[in-house]
């Protein structure tokens, strides 16, 4: 005698009705908030564009975002290398070079970058008189090489803590196992450690990327002529609040199209990790 099941007639349990808990209803409420707030700035765009305001203040504004991103790039870069033999003495046991790289990190980190920025631009004019006997005097009246040289210090204390942090992640065999085929510290660290510390600290580097853009606002302060310092003249001349939220689309639209680029640096450097 053969058994045939039958086809159960049993149905899954329907799915439970989701409450309208405060929680739920507080999101909704401050999502329309944010949709109403985002549908009344692109109103406010459209019913004010004034095509003559574009025509005279457009070029100025294009030339402002080309001065921030060499100034965030220079930075970076020299950020970047100030930025190794700090993270070295980081790791230093020795104490008197250990202490000189944690006092170096502690007062970029802990202090503004405004701060930093006015200390070197207008604390150089007090040295005029040796900054001219030593050939200094070019770089430091020009606000520009001001920014530059305070950007560049001061993320390179981070970028030191990053890379610092990146290197402790670094398994210590690494060390032994190059040790034990007799290669030399230095040539250990840049050609073993480094490379694999490089790839941990990405995602660090493009956050601090994505912050010096934003911080890049602050050379305005000083008259650099950056994308805010170009705003800032277009309002003084038109006492328009829509050229302040053209500035924020910008920056908005800059630090997008960073993070994707960067996310397709990172999938492509590591795709050798992924299985």
């Amino acid at each position: 005698m053969t058994y045939v099941d039958a086809p159960s007639t049993e149905r899954p349990p329907a799915a439970a009705r989701r409450r309208w808990t405060a929680a739920r209803v507080t999101g909704l409420l401050l999502m329309a908030l944010w949709a109403l707030l985002g549908l009344s700035i692109v109103y406010m765009l459209v019913a004010g564009y004034d095509p003559e305001k574009i025509a005279r203040y457009g070029p100025r504004i294009l030339n402002g975002i080309w001065v921030t991103l060499h100034l965030v790039v220079l930075s970076i870069l020299l950020g970047a290398l100030i930025s190794i033999p700090v993270a070295i003495g980081r790791l230093s046991h020795n104490p008197i070079i250990g202490g000189i790289a944690f006092g170096y990190s502690y007062f970029f980190r802990g202090t503004p970058l405004l701060a930093q920025t006015f200390l070197v631009y207008y604390g150089a004019g007090q040295f005029t008189a040796a900054l001219k006997a030593v050939g200094l005097w070019m770089f430091f009246r020009d606000a520009y090489f001001c920014a530059v040289l305070t950007f560049s210090l001061n993320t390179a204390a981070y970028q030191a803590e990053i890379l610092a942090g990146a290197i402790r992640a670094v398994p210590s065999g690494q060390w032994q196992a190059a040790d034990s085929l007799g290669l030399r510290p230095f040539t250990t660290m840049f050609k073993i450690i480094l490379p694999q510390a490089l790839i941990t600290a990405l995602r660090p580097y493009g956050n601090e990327v994505i912050l010096m853009i934003k911080a890049s606002a602050i050379a305005s302060i000083i008259t650099v002529l950056d994308l805010m310092g170009q705003t800032r003249y277009a309002f003084s001349k038109t006492y328009d609040l829509q050229i302040y939220i053209w500035a924020a689309v910008i920056y908005l639209i800059t630090v997008e199209v960073l993070r994707r680029l960067w996310e397709m640096m990172e999938r492509r450097l590591t795709r050798h990790l992924r299985r």
